[in-house]
């Protein structure tokens, strides 16, 4: 990896927009797609995303769930998006909710952040909620190699309130505790100007009330649920306000939805980000 992925990140938005697109290759979709329920099917369906975005968006985000369904014939498709991607000079985040601790944690660190891994990417979701201490091997080794971790912070289904809106040690809600532990690492790059690469996830469709803070995160915010989930571009602006222009919007199905020729899914995604102008 050539440089932080924070400024990887930045550099591939200023070219060619803020859009990421998500790569959930569920039963439904191939479904639509008129392929099989097994691992070629998943491939087919993967690759043509790789193909049609090429050179179109700055990152990717497949869902790791998707592929790990196929067993290890899953798994090796997901290593050939990761492959295609690459020689195609698009980003992958790869969404795996991955938190554990110790020896655990520091072995999803060896698969999702670490050169020489075939399932190496260029960031990784990670959860928090066994402390957010314990991401920090992880945060520390995707440093060193140039990769970045999203920390959970408030997502968007209903369910996560019960945790993510309850009081912090702070007295703050655990969502901005979240935020707040990800600005702490992304301190040093804030020094230097540069974005940091410790990002957080905040749903597209979360309630603009919840009054979130992101003033010192010097970090990109994944916001999924664009399109078929409900969120729109003035959703997102309410919701981040002054730090819009840090948003990573990701929109999965509404963009697989379009295909599975190439120049349907490049339609969608070429409409996508003029709505996010």
């Amino acid at each position: 990896m050539t440089g932080s992925y924070g400024e990887r990140l930045r550099t591939a938005v200023a070219r060619y927009g803020p859009l990421c697109v998500g790569i959930d290759p569920h039963p439904g979709v191939l479904d639509r797609w008129d392929l099989p329920r097994d691992a070629y099917g998943l491939e087919r369906c993967a690759r043509t995303m790789i193909e049609a975005v090429a050179g179109r968006v700055a990152i990717v985000k497949p869902q790791s769930a998707f592929f790990e369904a196929y067993g290890s014939a899953g798994i090796a498709v997901l290593e050939l998006l990761i492959s295609d991607a690459r020689e195609a000079g698009v980003l992958v985040l790869l969404d795996v909710k991955r938190g554990d601790i110790g020896s655990t944690m520091d072995a999803y660190t060896a698969a999702y952040l670490t050169d020489g891994s075939s399932l190496a990417v260029d960031a990784m979701t990670a959860s928090p909620f066994l402390g957010p201490g314990s991401l920090d091997g992880a945060i520390a080794q995707a440093e060193r190699s140039g990769r970045g971790v999203y920390v959970l912070a408030a997502t968007s289904n209903p369910e996560g309130v019960t945790v993510q809106q309850a009081a912090s040690p702070e007295g703050g809600t655990i969502s901005q505790a979240m935020i707040d532990f990800a600005a702490g690492h992304n301190a040093d790059a804030a020094v230097r100007g540069e974005w940091g690469s410790v990002g957080v996830v905040v749903g597209a469709t979360i309630d603009p009330g919840t009054g979130l803070d992101f003033a010192a995160l010097n970090g990109s915010i994944l916001a999924p649920g664009l399109g078929t989930q409900g969120g729109t571009a003035d959703d997102l602006r309410k919701i981040f306000g002054d730090a819009y222009p840090l948003v990573i919007p990701s929109n999965s199905r509404g963009i697989l939805n379009a295909g599975p020729g190439v120049a349907g899914i490049r339609a969608a995604v070429e409409e996508t980000q003029q709505s996010l102008g």
